[in-house]
C-alpha cells in the first residue's frame, strides 16, 4: 500500500491536518478526497474499534488505493464529495465529529497523460476526475460560446486575457476541432511568451478542469452539508491550493456561508457556526515544500463547529 501510495502522491501537510481533527478515540470521521490513502490511513492508525471513517472519491484509480484497508472501521464512497450529506443518511450516521478536505489534484493526475490535466504531455483534452462522467475539456472548449469560455478563464483562471482567449479558441475550432492537450496549446501558446509561459498555461488548464469538473459548485455544496453533519466540537479542516477555493473555505470559516455574508447580533457580534482553531493559516514547512512541490501552494485553515 505505501508503495502504491507513494505513486499516486505523498500527502500533503498530514500530521498538521489530522492534527487538526483533534481525534479521540472512537467517533465517525470523513475524508472527502481519499486520493492515495494518505490522511485516511493516518487518521484510521488514531481510531479504535468505536471509530469510523467514510472516504470518499469518484476516480476509479483511487478506489483502488482502498484494497486493505480495515472494513470495519473504514467504508469507501465511490463518489463527488458533493453528495456527502446523502451518504452520511445513507450509511445512517446523524452527525460527524470531523471531516478532511485536500482539494488539489493529485501527482498521479498530472503524471497521466491519458487523463489530459496537463499541459506537459500529449494526449486527449480529457479533465474528468470521473471517468464516468460525460462532459471532457474537448466538449468545453468545442462547444461553448466565446462568451461562457472568456467567464470560465476569467472566473477560473484569472486570466486578464479572458476575451482573446476565448476568441482564439472559438476561431481555432471553426477550421479544426479541438481534440489534444497539442491542439488546445497551439492556440494558447501565442498568448503566453517568457518566464510567465508555465504559470499562465497552468492558470488555463486550471480554469478548463474547475469547469469540467464542477469544482466550485460542488465545493460549496460539500460545506453546506458538512456545516450541517458536523457536532458541536466537530472539526472542519480544509487544505486549499488557489485562491479561489481558499476564499470560499476562508467565509465559510468566518461568517458560515461561502458568500463570506455577515449576520451580526445586536452587540456587532458575527453569528457564525464556527470557531476558528487557527487565525492564521497554517503553511508547509520549507523542508516539505522542497520535498514534496505540490504543497507549495497549500494553505491549512481549522474550524470548529459551535
Amino acid at each position: 500500500m505505501a508503495e502504491q501510495e507513494s505513486v499516486y502522491h505523498v500527502p500533503v501537510l498530514l500530521k498538521e491536518s489530522v492534527d487538526g481533527l483533534n481525534i479521540g478515540k472512537g467517533g465517525s470521521f470523513v475524508d472527502v478526497t481519499f486520493g492515495g490513502g494518505g490522511h485516511s490511513r493516518e487518521i484510521l492508525s488514531r481510531l479504535d474499534a468505536e471509530g469510523h471513517l467514510y472516504s470518499f472519491d469518484q476516480d476509479a484509480d483511487a478506489e483502488k488505493n482502498a484494497d486493505g484497508f480495515d472494513e470495519k472501521k473504514f467504508t469507501f464512497v465511490r463518489s463527488n464529495f458533493r453528495f456527502l450529506k446523502n451518504f452520511m443518511k445513507y450509511y445512517g450516521v446523524e452527525g460527524i465529529d470531523g471531516l478532511l478536505a485536500d482539494l488539489g489534484v493529485s501527482s498521479h493526475h498530472f503524471d497521466d497523460s491519458e487523463r489530459g490535466f496537463s499541459f506537459r504531455f500529449e494526449g486527449n483534452l480529457d479533465m474528468r476526475m470521473n471517468q464516468r462522467a460525460d462532459k471532457t475539456a474537448a466538449d468545453v472548449v468545442n462547444t461553448y460560446d466565446e462568451k461562457q469560455l472568456a467567464d470560465m478563464f476569467y472566473l477560473y483562471g484569472e486570466l486578464k486575457q479572458s476575451r482573446k482567449l476565448a476568441a482564439a479558441v472559438v476561431k481555432a475550432r471553426q477550421a479544426k476541432k479541438i481534440q489534444t492537450i497539442g491542439g488546445f496549446l497551439e492556440v494558447m501558446k501565442p498568448f503566453f511568451r517568457g518566464e510567465r509561459e508555465k504559470k499562465e498555461m497552468a492558470k488555463v488548464f486550471q480554469a478548463l478542469r474547475i469547469e469540467v469538473n464542477h469544482e466550485m459548485d460542488a465545493l460549496r455544496e460539500m460545506l453546506k452539508g458538512a456545516t450541517e453533519m458536523l457536532k458541536p466540537g466537530g472539526r472542519l479542516v480544509v487544505i486549499t491550493y488557489h485562491s479561489l477555493e481558499d476564499r470560499i473555505v476562508k467565509n465559510l470559516m468566518k461568517t458560515g456561508n461561502v458568500e463570506g455574508k455577515e449576520d451580526k447580533d445586536f452587540f456587532g457580534k458575527v453569528n457564525t457556526p464556527f470557531r476558528l482553531v487557527n487565525r492564521q493559516v497554517i503553511v508547509p514547512t520549507e523542508g516539505e515544500m522542497l520535498s514534496n512541490p505540490r504543497s507549495r501552494s497549500a494553505k491549512l485553515r481549522i474550524a470548529e463547529k459551535i
